[in-house]
């Protein structure tokens, strides 16, 4: 069986179980269940604390995981990312009192607390800048005020936190994180198991990104029509029983759905809808 580290709990896990379960794999019921068996896609599920799963995964013990970049990175450990999951987006920035550092340079000589001590020291070391680093647990926004110091370097989302603490971020992004597939560096990837897992993933992917549509337009307005529908290779046309009628059938990006639909009313399309993919196989 391919053996799957997931997320057992925070931001990464209920994303994970969905997109999983949208790929069509069983999964857990219950949250205190750690391992589970779908012996239908012959797959081993292992729930795990997501800063722990690319450590399985770089020990060959699991074959392949889900976890966040930054996670992935800041371990350490001997895998990689094969696929990017499009959940669990994040920034990460360095922070300090207004005024005190204006750039990257001047932490030099400086103190920077964080929860990501691995990704810190690496971005650091990258850029030559000779800082010490301090590892906390949980929110450091408070590690400048108590002394601990001069600046952090954590998630930003909002800003709020910051902003409520007093602080200002830095500098660009130390990086960007978002939820990965991992597999341990030099496996084989070709092995069929993990491929067909990762085309499921891909299809999941692929579906909550487009929708189909579908409409009734005049022959002599296809043309234009086809233009603003083209589909992945070409859309699907079919005569209706009205003479110089047919029916349009494409994939169309959703996040550009209703633009597509208002354009083609303005050239006599009409009938048109649209509906949710919920896989597909590209």
């Amino acid at each position: 069986m391919l053996r799957i580290a997931v997320p057992n709990k925070g931001s990464l896990s209920g994303p994970a179980a969905e997109m999983l379960h949208e790929a069509g794999y069983q999964q857990r019921r219950e949250s205190k269940e750690l391992r589970i068996v779908d012996p239908t896609n012959e797959v081993e599920f292992f729930y795990l604390r997501p800063r722990d799963i690319a450590i399985y995964v770089a020990s060959g013990q699991l074959d392949i995981g889900l976890t966040g970049r930054d996670l992935l990175i800041d371990s350490g450990a001997d895998a990689e990312e094969i696929l990017a999951l499009g959940f669990a987006r994040s920034t990460f920035r360095y922070a300090g009192k207004p005024g005190t550092i204006s750039g990257l340079a001047d932490l030099t000589g400086k103190t920077v607390a964080t929860s990501y001590e691995g990704i810190v020291a690496a971005h650091l070391a990258e850029h030559g800048i000779d800082a010490s680093v301090v590892h906390l647990d949980g929110a450091v926004e408070t590690a400048i005020q108590l002394g601990v110091a001069q600046v952090i370097a954590d998630v930003v989302e909002t800003g709020t936190s910051l902003r409520n603490a007093g602080l200002e971020v830095v500098g660009d992004p130390i990086m960007q994180s978002e939820a990965v597939v991992i597999r341990r560096t030099g496996a084989d990837g070709d092995d069929p198991k993990v491929q067909q897992f990762l085309r499921r993933l891909q299809g999941v992917l692929v579906a909550r990104t487009y929708v189909m549509m579908d409409y009734d337009c005049r022959v002599e307005q296809l043309e234009k029509a086809v233009a603003l529908t083209p589909g992945l290779e070409s859309p699907t046309v079919s005569p209706l029983h009205n003479e110089g009628w047919v029916a349009v059938r494409a994939m169309v990006p959703a996040k550009e759905a209703q633009r597509i639909m208002d354009d083609l009313y303005d050239i006599g399309a009409r009938a048109i809808l649209t509906t949710a993919i919920h896989a597909c196989r590209l």
